[in-house]
């Protein structure tokens, strides 16, 4: 005999977990870009939940880096699947991208191994320590293990953090300089915001009455300053910090959306000061989404996902690039940079795709996206979805770096510089997420 409806087992249950992965004093940052670890002013955390009752166990991970590129983004997502007993099929791990924090490409670290007068990009055995700590924060999650039953959306507009990096243009539309994460010249902050997302989206899961996991999406790069040697989350991560802390019981995470040409230079002197003010910016757009949720009985949940391989950019080849790396005569600041490149070239020659996916419940949506596409493309993807929400993480799988619109290849400036595809990535990505919003 079937239980009465009060007793049935729950449709769906969640996992979170969180771990800490906070570089050791003396790790590179960045990649090695900028100055090593020197101090610590807060802790940096990887943060997510698993999910299960849709067929194989569904895994969404934050990570408090820079970013995880080609293999590195594999080995995170096959860590946590495995220790979810799940396929990295259905794992979506999304770095932040704050810039005082690591960022990691074995492919690179190790092609930059060989000149001894290039810093180095990572400590390979802090890497799989953390790669420990996934598995064994998944592992004790599962066992803690709590009903879903309700699930609700909450968008907020958020004041004066996100601008447009590339407004200041010629007659021709041409991108003359880019407005930074940090921005003193009173010229480019006094330049229009341009095209942004103003609204920052939360979705909450919850246990009866009970919100169990907050997650909070926004797009703008989440530097208001680096490259000092101070490790910290910076104030889109203080932010969610300090939602955690007033909520302990409720896990919050933080997702940067599509921030490829989006920054706080308008509103960011890059003082210690301005880093409060932007984190109490972000904070009370996250409390006003929140204030906007109305949670409803979670009925459907679906998992998707596309792969795409877009081409690379022709001016760049393999010999070459790795011939600028080698060259000793090259700034070691460029040859660290194309290093990257370098791990982009060796994915395409192996044919390697990069995988997108699409978390579905009830008539929300949650699509996650690799690189650091312009926020043109999440726009879009609003625009793809008419029955429904759509909220989106950036910043997966950062092998393909810069992800221009088509039409921003002929414009110039820092963002196209240094994309890795084509601009045929832009019909590639976009038929993706038709198929996955569909």
């Amino acid at each position: 005999m079937e239980p009465p409806p009060s007793q049935a087992a729950p449709a769906f249950r969640i996992a979170p977990f969180r771990f800490e992965v906070t570089p050791p004093l003396g790790h590179p940052l960045c990649g090695g870009m900028v100055k090593p670890v020197l101090a610590h002013d807060d802790p940096l955390e990887a943060l997510g939940y698993v999910l299960l009752g849709a067929g194989a166990p569904i895994v969404v991970c934050a990570v408090d880096w820079t970013g995880l590129l080609n293999e590195a983004h594999l080995a995170w997502r096959t860590a946590l699947a495995e220790a979810a007993g799940t396929t990295p099929e259905r794992v979506a791990v999304h770095c932040v991208h704050q810039h005082n924090a690591p960022f990691v490409c074995l492919t690179a670290h190790r092609e930059t191994a060989r000149f001894p007068e290039l810093p180095p990009m990572l400590d390979e055995g802090f890497f799989h320590t953390c790669l420990d700590r996934a598995r064994s924060a998944v592992t004790a999650a599962l066992g803690r293990a709590r009903p879903v039953t309700h699930v609700a959306h909450g968008s907020a507009p958020v004041a004066q953090v996100a601008s447009n990096r590339r407004v200041w243009r010629d007659a021709n539309g041409q991108v003359i300089l880019m407005r930074g994460s940090g921005c003193k010249d009173p010229q480019l902050r006094a330049l229009p915001e341009g095209v942004i997302d103003p609204n920052l989206q939360t979705i909450a899961f919850y246990d009866g009455a009970t919100k169990v996991v907050a997650c909070h999406y926004y797009a703008t790069h989440p530097m208001s300053y680096y490259g000092d040697g101070r490790v910290t989350s910076d104030f889109c991560g203080l932010a969610r910090k300090q939602r955690q802390r007033e909520e302990p019981g409720c896990l919050h995470l933080y997702f940067t959306g599509c921030s490829g040409n989006l920054a706080a230079g308008k509103y960011n002197d890059g003082e210690p000061a301005t880093r409060r003010l932007l984190t109490q910016r972000m904070h009370d757009g996250m409390v006003a989404a929140e204030a906007a949720l109305r949670p409803a009985p979670l009925q459907t949940v679906s998992w998707r996902t596309q792969d795409i391989l877009p081409p690379n950019n022709p001016d760049h080849t393999l010999a070459g690039v790795q011939a600028q790396v080698a060259n000793p005569e090259c700034l070691l600041l460029e040859r660290q940079r194309l290093a990257f490149r370098l791990g982009w070239l060796r994915r395409q020659e192996r044919q390697i795709p990069v995988r997108l996916s699409a978390l579905r419940l009830n008539h929300c949506s949650v699509l996650h996206l690799p690189g650091e596409p312009f926020i043109e493309y999440q726009l879009r993807a609003q625009q793809l979805s008419p029955a429904g929400p759509v909220a989106v993480a950036a910043y997966g799988d950062g092998g393909p770096w810069y992800v221009p619109t088509r039409e921003e290849y002929a414009c110039g400036g820092y963002e196209v510089s240094v994309a890795y595809c084509s601009e045929q990535v832009d019909a590639m990505l976009t038929a993706a997420m038709r198929a996955l919003l569909g």
